[in-house]
Order: C-alpha cells, then structure tokens, then sequence
C-alpha cells in the first residue's frame, strides 16, 4: 500500500466543481474512475479542498493509497490516459504515508482574473470575469492593502459550510495590469467558502466607484455580508498552488527523451 499525491490541473467550466456528488460530473469523480480503471479497485481521491462549479485549478493537490508496483511516472501516465481532457495530472509522486493532501497543507494561493475590454471576450464567460467600465486600479490597490493580515473574513465569505473559525490571515496579494487584463494573486493560510470571489466582487465595486477603498475595512469590522461587493463569476478564478510544509513536487520532469521544454544542442 503506498500513499500517492498529485499535482492536477483542470477547467472547472467542465465540472460541477470538485467533490463527488450524485448526479453531477465532478474532478473527484473523473479521478478516481481514471484510478479505477488503472488498478482495478476503488479508491477515494482527497483534495487540497473543494472549487466549486467553474472554478479552475493549475496545481490542485490530490492524495490516495493504493496497491500498485506501477512506478510513479508509469501510473502518471496511465491515469492520464484515462482522464477527460479537461483533466490532467501534472506530477504524482510517492509521499508519506501520513501526507494528507488537505489536513497537510498550511497555505493556498489563488488567482483571479478580470477581461478589460468594451467588449466581451470570447473566452471571458468561461475563463475570466469581465469589466467593460473603467476601473480605478489606485483605488482597487488602496482596497486591497486592508485585507493583509490576520482578520475575522465572515463579512467576505458565504453561507455553505461551518467552519470552527472565520479568522484567516492573508499572507500576500499581488496585482498584475496587463492592457485588456487585470489580476490578482492572494495567498492566505486558508480560505472560506467563496471567500476570494467575494474579495474580487468587491475590489471590482471599489474600481466601478461604488464605494470607497475604506469599506473593506469596515467589513471586516462589522461582518457584514451585504455591505461587501457581491460574488465574483466563477470562471475567473483559478487555484494556482497548494502549500506544504515538506517539500512536494521538487525538480524538474526528466522523461525517456529528456525534460520536456529543453533543446539539446
């Protein structure tokens, strides 16, 4: 029995988000029958956390125990061959056997993603959010400084789930302007339910002129939930990393005909 963990990328417009549920196709799912059908047993997927329907990931992380002599690259490789591909299983490797993809991560960082153009893109339904107003980036800046550091995040979270505690400490946010683009990266020590999207609804309410960088502050004050921007679309955000402890993933991806991406003179 060896305990797994893999580095996953998906498009969340494809799923209704991560976690099995019946009736619905799921990245829990589309894993664990690409499993299926490599081992031939049952095995239970444990991700880093859930993303909910139109959510993407670049570096999901997944864990499972499971009998195979199959060598970690050899079992990569066959699960992606049974996956979608709006799946795919970026690394794998053999870990520890008490690694929990969820309970052993201390730190997530997310991206979001906003089109700003008159008109709409034609990817932006599905892999971004969209801005055609003019957005005041000094403001937005000025917003987002408020939410660094140790708060209590219940006025930026929706209901859902129950968490022991709505305090998270945000570690980083980093802005990325682009021409027809605007981002941001957050990282934080963990995040509620909704909680980046309910950040970007309301950074982007702040750019519209809708009220001032000073209501972020206030919010996390009063916990209040309506006096916050609304919830960000979906298709704009994206998992970008997982954060562990030990070290996950190290080094690069050495194949039969070289690291891919290398030209050998």
């Amino acid at each position: 029995m060896r305990n797994l963990r893999l580095q996953v990328a998906y498009d969340g417009a494809e799923f209704f988000g991560w976690q099995r549920q019946d009736g619905f196709r799921s990245v829990q799912e589309a894993l664990e029958e690409a499993a299926y059908e490599v081992l031939g047993e049952p095995v239970t997927m444990h991700g880093s956390g859930r993303t909910d329907t139109g959510v993407h990931a670049l570096r999901q992380v997944a864990s499972f125990h499971a009998h195979t002599q199959l060598a970690d690259d050899r079992l990569r490789h066959a699960l992606n061959a049974n996956l979608p591909p709006s799946v795919v299983v970026d690394r794998l490797e053999t870990c520890a056997d008490d690694f929990h993809a969820r309970f052993s991560a201390v730190g997530k960082r997310y991206l979001y993603v906003v089109a700003t153009s008159r008109f709409k893109p034609v990817w932006a339904e599905r892999h971004a959010a969209w801005a055609r107003q003019a957005l005041d980036f000094e403001a937005m800046r000025r917003a987002g400084e408020a939410f660094l550091g140790e708060h209590d995040f219940r006025g930026f979270s929706s209901t859902g789930s129950s968490p022991s505690t709505t305090v998270r400490r945000v570690r980083r946010l980093r802005w990325i302007p682009r021409r027809r683009r605007l981002a941001f990266v957050i990282e934080a020590d963990g995040f509620l339910y909704n909680m980046v999207r309910a950040i970007a609804g309301t950074l982007l309410d702040v750019g519209r002129g809708r009220f001032g960088p000073e209501r972020v502050a206030e919010v996390l004050t009063s916990g209040e939930r309506a006096a916050a921007g609304p919830t960000a679309p979906p298709g704009g955000l994206y998992l970008l990393r997982v954060l562990y402890a030990e070290p996950a993933f190290v080094g690069g991806e050495p194949s039969e005909r070289g690291t891919p991406g290398v030209f050998q003179p």
